[in-house]
């Protein structure tokens, strides 16, 4: 039988490549010496010849290094993952692997998974599916339970997150005027006016707020940035009404977030509310902050946000009219506007703010 791959050396250099006598194809081997090259030379030409055998010479190959590589399945790929995670992302992912979609490649050894299997998977799933399952492509990648990617990187189904909004003022007040738990209505009313994710929120203790300097600072849970925001009349009428020690949301602090999260969406559903949740509010502080001008490097301290790309992703819908100069500067000397920080006159030169504008 005539072989399909020939074996040539380029005398510039000394490495070996490989070609295709059908389709004139050349390859690099990647190698000078003649007796590695020979063996490359003749796995190609052997699966070629006999393509049955392939995945089983690949998997003998293969168990010299891993002697798990074949009988690894997706589901210990998943056990694996899920251990090394902590916390929060933990808690999605144990959720992720219980996914329906996940059960037609459970049980399947991850070095015979054939692209059309991920995506059946994909496709009988949802957006989480998607995200998680690409996460877990790329670990067993990174973890050389895969010798290549079994689908490409820019082949794979682009992830459509459901549009967000967020949630209106006439929204908020029908939520809070209807729900009949105190605990529940005050905490839709701080995340109303604070802004802060329903974890950061729930999580809230008597300690966080500083009532002479009437500003409430904590780490954010999922970033561990610092949120700091200073109240008025309507946060500190809502403050006076929670406990004066400990956690400000003692049950709300005790339950999961999925458990908050249901709960409000069962009140939408109620209302005939749609296409908000929790962190609807979040958005909503974002872009009430932009329509009203206020400085965008406050607002990324309010929100705990580190960059202001991820505040203007926020805050994107915003419908922002422009004030005249005349009446922001009656504003200014009213005191209704907070100063930018005047500069030195070390930087008062060609460049800097100070510049005199002539």
């Amino acid at each position: 039988m005539k072989r399909r791959f020939i074996l040539y050396r380029r005398k510039l250099g000394g490495t070996f490549y490989i070609e295709d006598t059908k389709t004139r194809k050349q390859e690099s081997l990647g190698t000078k010496d003649r007796a590695e090259a020979m063996s490359l030379l003749n796995a190609r030409n052997e699966s070629f010849r006999q393509p049955h055998l392939n995945l089983q010479i690949a998997k003998a190959y293969l168990t010299g290094t891993d002697s798990r590589v074949p009988t690894r399945t997706w589901q210990n790929a998943l056990d694996a993952i899920i251990e090394m995670k902590t916390g929060s992302t933990k808690d999605r992912w144990q959720r992720a692997a219980k996914e329906k979609a996940l059960d037609l490649i459970r049980d399947r050894v991850i070095v015979e998974t054939q692209a059309e299997h991920l995506l059946a998977s994909l496709k009988a799933g949802t957006v989480s599916t998607n995200v998680h399952l690409r996460k877990l492509h790329n670990f067993c990648i990174s973890m050389n339970w895969l010798p290549w990617p079994i689908i490409p990187k820019r082949l794979w189904p682009e992830v459509r997150f459901q549009p967000k909004r967020a949630i209106t003022v006439e929204e908020h007040k029908l939520i809070v005027e209807r729900e009949k738990n105190p605990e529940r209505c005050n905490f839709y009313e701080l995340c109303w006016h604070l802004g802060g994710s329903q974890s950061d929120i729930a999580n809230l203790k008597a300690e966080d707020v500083d009532w002479p300097n009437q500003t409430i600072a904590y780490a954010r849970r999922k970033t561990g940035s610092l949120a700091m925001i200073h109240f008025g009349e309507a946060i500190e009428a809502v403050l006076r009404r929670l406990p004066v020690a400990g956690p400000l949301f003692p049950y709300l602090q005790s339950v999961r977030a999925g458990d908050r999260a249901t709960e409000f969406k069962q009140r939408c559903e109620g209302l005939g509310i749609k296409g908000v949740s929790l962190h609807s509010y979040r958005y909503a502080w974002a872009e009430r902050a932009k329509q009203c001008g206020y400085p965008e490097r406050f607002a990324q301290e309010a929100l705990g946000h580190n960059s202001k790309a991820v505040h203007r992703a926020y805050a994107r819908k915003a419908k922002v009219r422009l004030p005249s100069l005349e009446s922001y500067e009656r504003q200014a000397a009213e005191g209704r506007i907070i100063p930018l920080p005047q500069p030195s006159s070390e930087t008062e030169r060609p460049g800097h703010l100070g510049q005199t504008v002539g």
